[in-house]
């Protein structure tokens, strides 16, 4: 039996509502990975729609926590980051990177800042060049089309979205240094959603396309961001890693809606995890 890989997953985690941590740790476990978290705050729940959250601020903790990993010599596969409560927060975790990473180390980096075309609004204006900082040191991002307009800085366009309008987003983000992008919540037709997938080495663009369904669902972003890395430390290639991810997610917004679940809380991926297992040929 091969060893087991390792994640080092950095991101805040919320008691209740799917988000982050709760959901970065069952999904890539269930790929058969080790899951390693770094907590970059700790909240109640998360901050979408839902009033009175309590919020602790572990930024203290992140060098930390890093640096009794390092005198283990603790070895990470990965290294996945989500969700940055502050500009401070981004520097700290391109030390972590730094001090982390091997030259095998894939490096995930999910830049969260807004949607719907709006940046979030507990984020500084200096956010956008942090995060350009970042992304620079990743190997694979995945951000959606607000987050890429602020990377480029450049107005946000709602879709449906022309080919020619998509490949040059992806080719930009790959400028900024990273050499992989997965860009999601891209449609190019009423019918279908997914990721439009960008190697810059080989040129090469793909889709990873689901069936579109109307409303918000809240965490979607995360199921994607972890299945699609459980994907990747099962040496799936990228284009079809998203598209494992795509169907898990659109399989989980289906149920959700299917049961009339309030969107805040989340989306039902567990009951998906049996068919991602299957996906990535574990069982």
């Amino acid at each position: 039996m091969k060893p087991q890989k390792r994640v080092a997953a950095i991101h805040d985690i919320s008691g209740f509502g799917k988000c982050s941590l709760t959901v970065a740790l069952p999904i890539i476990s269930a790929a058969g990975v080790e899951t390693s978290v770094i907590p970059t705050a700790v909240l109640s729940t998360h901050t979408g729609n839902i009033e009175g959250f309590t919020y602790r601020d572990l930024t203290e903790d992140i060098l930390p926590f890093a640096r009794h990993w390092k005198s283990l010599g603790i070895h990470f596969d990965a290294i996945y980051t989500g969700y940055l409560g502050s500009y401070q927060q981004i520097g700290l975790i391109e030390e972590v990177i730094d001090l982390l990473s091997d030259e095998d180390t894939l490096v995930l980096v999910d830049p969260v800042m807004g949607d719907y075309g709006r940046m979030y609004a507990l984020l500084g204006e200096d956010f956008p060049q942090g995060m350009r900082r970042l992304c620079a040191k990743a190997d694979v991002i995945i951000p959606n089309y607000t987050e890429a307009a602020l990377l480029l800085g450049e107005p946000y366009r709602d879709g449906p979205y022309e080919a020619a309008f998509v490949e040059k987003t992806l080719k930009g983000l790959a400028q900024l240094g990273c050499p992989r992008v997965a860009l999601t919540g891209t449609w190019l037709e009423e019918a279908t959603l997914g990721a439009a997938v960008y190697d810059a080495q080989s040129g090469q663009v793909t889709y990873a396309m689901g069936q579109r369904v109307d409303g918000p669902y809240h965490g979607t972003g995360d199921v994607f961001g972890s299945a699609l890395l459980g994907a990747l430390m099962n040496d799936k290639p990228l284009g079809q890693a998203a598209q494992i991810a795509v169907d898990f997610v659109v399989g989980s917004i289906l149920r959700t809606k299917e049961a009339g679940t309030d969107w805040r809380y989340g989306v039902n991926f567990e009951a998906g995890l049996p068919a991602y297992i299957r996906a990535l040929g574990l069982v």
